[in-house]
C-alpha cells in the first residue's frame, strides 16, 4: 500500500491580520519554494485573503485550504477547510461545532498562554472535543508553553500540529505539521485528505523556533501595530462623529435662516398690508373723500 507524506504549515498571517505584513502571494511563493505542500492562511478574524489564498494555491503547486483564526469568548481558535467566517466571541463549544458541522477542522491554537489569548485549561476540558492542539507554535518565547501543550494533548489523546505562526514572509514554514496519508498518491491530494489525516492523528512535529530577538521585535511591532490601529480606528469614528455634528449644524443653521428669512418675509408683506388698509381708513374719514 502507498504511503504519502505531506508537509503543511496550518498556522500563517497575511496582510490582512493587523499584525502582520506578508502578501498571500509572497506567503505561497515562500511555502512552494522551501518544500510545503499546503500553507493555511489564518488571519485574525477575517477570511477573505485566506479564500484568496486557497484559490491561488494551485498556481504554485500547492493545496489550496481556507482558513481562520477567529476570537472566541475564550480565546482564539484555529478553523481550518471552512470558506465562511465563525461568529465572533461565541463560546469555544460553540464555535468548535460550528465548524464541525461546515466539515472544518478545530485546533487550538498556542494553548494556555495569555499574552496571546490562548484557551485555558479549563474551558479546553469542559469543551466538546477540538480536533488538534498545537503543540508547537514556532513564536513562543520560550519552550514551556509548548511542552505544557503537548503534555495535555497526549494525556487528552488529540493529535498535535506545528505551525510558524508566521507574521511575515521569511518566517513561513520555521515550524510545519507532516502528515502521513495511507493509500494515497500525490494525484490523490486534495484538501479533504488532508484534514482527514489531521482528524485521524497521522501527524508529525517539525520545524524549530523563532529566534528570540526576533519574536521580541514581533510583540513590539505588534503592540505597536495594535495601538496604532485602534488610534486610527477611533480618529476615524471621532472624525465622523464630528463631520456629522458640522452637517447637522449646518443643516439646522440653513434652516434657521430659511425660516427666518420666510418669517421675516411674512412679517414685512403683512405689515405692508396694514399700513394700506390704515391709509385707506383714513382716507374714508378725511373731507376729501366727500
Amino acid at each position: 500500500m502507498s504511503e504519502l507524506t505531506v508537509r503543511i504549515d496550518p498556522h500563517v498571517h497575511s496582510t490582512a491580520s493587523y499584525d502582520a505584513n506578508a502578501p498571500v502571494e509572497l506567503v505561497l511563493e515562500q511555502a512552494a519554494e522551501i518544500g510545503l505542500d499546503a500553507v493555511v492562511v489564518t488571519d485574525h478574524d477575517v477570511i477573505h485573503e485566506s479564500l484568496r489564498a486557497a484559490e491561488l494555491a494551485p498556481l504554485y503547486g500547492l493545496v489550496g485550504i481556507p482558513g481562520v483564526e477567529v476570537s472566541t469568548a475564550h480565546g482564539h481558535l484555529l478553523a481550518i477547510g471552512v470558506e465562511e467566517m465563525p461568529p465572533r466571541r461565541a463560546p469555544l463549544d460553540e464555535t468548535v461545532a460550528w465548524i464541525h458541522d461546515r466539515g472544518g477542522v478545530a485546533i487550538v491554537p498556542h494553548p494556555f498562554q495569555r499574552s496571546r489569548h490562548g484557551v485555558k485549561r479549563r474551558y479546553l476540558d469542559d469543551c466538546d472535543p477540538v480536533d488538534a492542539v498545537e503543540v508547537y507554535n514556532s513564536w513562543l518565547f520560550t519552550g514551556y508553553k509548548n511542552r505544557r501543550a503537548r503534555r495535555f494533548a497526549d494525556a487528552k489523546g488529540y493529535p498535535g500540529v506545528a505551525a510558524s505562526d508566521a507574521h511575515s514572509v521569511p518566517l513561513v514554514g520555521r515550524a510545519y505539521t507532516e502528515i502521513t496519508i495511507d493509500g494515497a498518491t500525490r494525484a490523490d491530494l486534495d484538501a479533504a485528505l488532508i484534514l482527514d489525516a489531521i482528524r485521524d492523528g497521522e501527524t508529525a512535529i517539525r520545524g524549530r523556533r523563532t529566534p528570540i530577538p526576533v519574536s521580541a521585535r514581533h510583540y513590539a511591532i505588534g503592540a505597536a501595530r495594535t495601538s496604532g490601529y485602534y488610534a486610527k480606528v477611533g480618529a476615524l469614528r471621532s472624525g465622523r462623529v464630528a463631520k456629522t455634528s458640522a452637517l447637522l449644524g449646518g443643516k439646522a443653521a440653513k434652516t434657521s435662516a430659511h425660516l427666518g428669512g420666510k418669517a421675516a418675509k411674512t412679517s414685512a408683506l403683512l405689515g405692508g398690508k396694514y399700513a394700506l388698509t390704515g391709509a385707506r381708513a383714513l382716507y374714508h374719514l378725511s373731507p376729501l373723500s366727500r
